[in-house]
């Protein structure tokens, strides 16, 4: 599926790539703006290597951080004007909005209209239950880029390249006590991610 049909939207006005590129460089630090690209680029090279929408990772990948540096009652009262739901957890964490803001955000704002694209959005933070393969390629784009530097991410970019699930599954479980150890609250998505992976991993590896 190419660009132009994916950014196509409902009443056929079209934002190019590029347009893309200049708007988010306007919105985000450059710090921000320069991660987006890298996520970008991997995506597509995961993208290229399990057979996914190269174009739709690209998307994905480029706008998936759009309103991060959104913060405060900003974030919050963009929350409620997307009707974005704010529960107790990402209330005392809001940096868990930008996924679920981002998802509705680029529909008008960058006129992405495409469902898939928002879903990936949506949980590339948290993760969410029965990830299809463009989300998982979101998150881990995100987890790996070649920017990202903590303990553990060479193994993590080893694996996402060789099995993605095993890649989710090291991922979330390095999130989920890394988000212990800070004695944070965890979301039910990214324990909900990672036992629908672990359930149907196991239940077809019994066929």
């Amino acid at each position: 599926m190419s660009i132009k049909r994916i950014l196509r939207g409902l009443e056929g006005y079209t934002m190019t790539i590029e347009e893309i590129k200049a708007k988010l460089e306007n919105v985000l630090s450059a710090k921000r703006y320069k991660h987006s690209l890298r996520v970008m680029d991997t995506a597509v090279e995961l993208a290229e290597k399990y057979g996914e929408d190269i174009e739709k990772a690209r998307l994905a990948g480029l706008v998936h951080d759009c309103v991060r540096d959104i913060k405060g009652e900003h974030l919050l009262e963009l929350c409620r004007e997307y009707n974005v739901d704010v529960d107790n957890i990402t209330k005392a964490q809001p940096e868990l909005l930008h996924g679920p803001l981002g998802a509705e955000y680029i529909k008008s704002v960058y006129d992405v209209n495409d469902n898939e694209i928002s879903k990936a959005i949506y949980c590339h933070t948290t993760g969410c239950e029965n990830m299809n393969l463009l989300d998982k390629i979101i998150f881990i784009a995100d987890y790996v880029e070649p920017g990202r530097n903590f303990p553990g991410v060479d193994e993590a970019r080893r694996l996402a390249f060789e099995d993605i699930d095993e890649a989710m599954i090291y991922a979330l479980d390095r999130t989920i006590k890394f988000v212990m150890d800070k004695g944070s609250l965890i979301h039910p998505d990214t324990v909900r991610a990672r036992n629908y992976i672990i359930f149907h991993k196991n239940k077809n590896n019994k066929i």
